[in-house]
């Protein structure tokens, strides 16, 4: 395939001007588009009541706020620490519990999602829109519902996210099995192998790779979910966190908040660890 250089580009370009121009409809369609953004933009800003003087009232504001934060806590009773720890805990079991729940139940529906082994229209049509009604809902949303129905606590927060997780997990998980390469496939129902054995040998160690990477980057997003739950009542560090804030201990507050900021950290470690461990031996026996 033959590469066109810069220069001459610009040549053709100094010698055509009118090829590379424009034209006055394109021209016209862009300035539409721009005008309707700019437009619908400043509409927003007028309607939320941003101002020159409301963002420097507010900024004021937050800076007393944060000077509130400084020096941090630090616990001395083994009471606080324990309690500290316990949210901790709580918000780190109903990441892992809501991700493995859900994850449990997206796997065996996203094989009914996807083209290529739900071979009919109608029943794959319903199980996507299936998902995509799931993942309409947000996982605070069904916090506040399951509140409701099993009270306070961590269950609600665990069942929240892994209802919310069975939708979005199984539609990540058809998309991956419908980007598999389909010689393996053909290979092993060449050699007198089953549909079964066909996805079973062939299809999951293409996919497997990639459902463990979204499996692991969702147990990361749920882990900060779960503090905002937290917050609404469903146990663990948010609910701490808000406790604080209601009762405007704010140098406790931000020890909290580094200590979610941490514990963040050392998750996206250990996934990234797990990811480069796992992930590059399942490419390589493949």
């Amino acid at each position: 395939m033959q590469t066109i250089s810069p220069n001459e580009i610009a040549a053709w370009r100094k010698a055509m001007p009118e090829a590379f121009r424009m034209s006055p409809a394109e021209r016209l369609r862009r300035i539409a588009l721009f005008s309707a953004f700019a437009a619908i933009f400043a509409w927003c800003l007028y309607d939320f009541g941003f101002s020159p003087e409301r963002i420097v009232t507010g900024l004021s504001r937050l800076g007393r706020v944060l000077s509130f934060m400084f020096p941090p806590h630090v616990w001395t009773e083994w009471r606080q620490i324990a309690d500290i720890l316990n949210g901790l805990g709580e918000t780190l079991a109903m990441a892992f519990l809501g991700t493995a729940l859900g994850a449990l139940v997206a796997f065996p529906l996203s094989f009914l999602g996807a083209k290529n082994i739900n071979r009919l229209p109608l029943l794959r049509f319903g199980v996507r829109r299936g998902f995509d009604i799931i993942r309409a809902f947000e996982t605070l949303i069904l916090a506040l519902v399951f509140i409701r129905a099993f009270g306070l606590g961590p269950l609600p927060g665990v069942l929240a996210i892994a209802v919310s997780e069975i939708g979005v997990l199984a539609k990540l998980y058809a998309e991956a099995i419908e980007n598999t390469s389909n010689k393996p496939v053909e290979g092993v129902v060449a050699s007198g192998g089953s549909r079964m054995q066909a996805v079973r040998f062939a299809m999951m160690p293409q996919v497997m790779p990639v459902l463990l990477s979204i499996t692991l980057y969702n147990f990361e997003s749920n882990v900060r979910s779960g503090t905002i739950l937290g917050i609404v009542g469903a146990g663990g560090i948010g609910f701490l966190l808000s406790d604080r804030i209601g009762a405007y201990r704010w140098d406790e507050a931000w020890s909290i908040i580094f200590l979610i900021i941490a514990m963040v950290y050392v998750i996206d470690a250990l996934s990234a660890f797990i990811r480069a461990r796992f992930i590059g031996q399942m490419g390589t026996t493949r």
